[in-house]
């Protein structure tokens, strides 16, 4: 893990995040807080965060950054450009994994949060949360499968109805 600064987008929202050399090792600075880096493998195990331990692992630009039972994609930036985002009205699956389970079924109504499929990848489990309340309108994937990042795994449509 290079020291320096780099620039994250998530959303529309670019966040400047230092990597720092210490005799402790690694540490990562965001804004008025510093968080202990460590890699392991592939990943990069991140301390002192108040939900716990965050995992992080990257491909090319993008981040998934675990945390606290969702996963967060960001995008690095470079050279003082600024990429669009993308937007999925589905959802899908962060980063190469294996449907381990699928929670809901066409028509189920879901809230905001509710796990509907869980992921491993890395030999971490990853849960798949609403983004919103709404039904679901298709599940584009089988307990088994491996499945690739940006392909829709569930499509939700609506407003959920109590």
């Amino acid at each position: 893990m290079p020291a320096g600064r780099i620039t994250l987008r998530a959303g529309e929202r670019d966040q400047a995040v230092d990597v720092v050399d210490t005799s402790d090792g690694p540490v990562v600075r965001i804004d008025d807080e510093s968080f202990r880096a460590t890699a392991e493998g592939h990943r990069i195990r991140v301390e002192g965060a108040p939900g716990g331990i965050a995992w992080a692992v990257s491909a090319g630009d993008i981040r998934w950054v675990y945390y606290d039972g969702c996963v967060y994609e960001l995008e690095q930036q470079s050279d003082g450009r600024r990429r669009g985002t993308r937007h999925q009205g589905s959802l899908s699956a962060p980063m190469p994994a294996t449907v381990r389970q699928i929670r809901v079924g066409v028509g189920d109504a879901v809230q905001r949060g509710d796990t509907l499929i869980v992921l491993e990848a890395m030999k971490m489990e990853l849960p798949v949360r609403a983004n919103a309340d709404g039904l679901v309108a298709a599940v584009r994937c089988a307990e088994g499968e491996l499945v690739q990042p940006g392909l829709p795994l569930i499509e939700l449509t609506g407003t959920a109805r109590a």
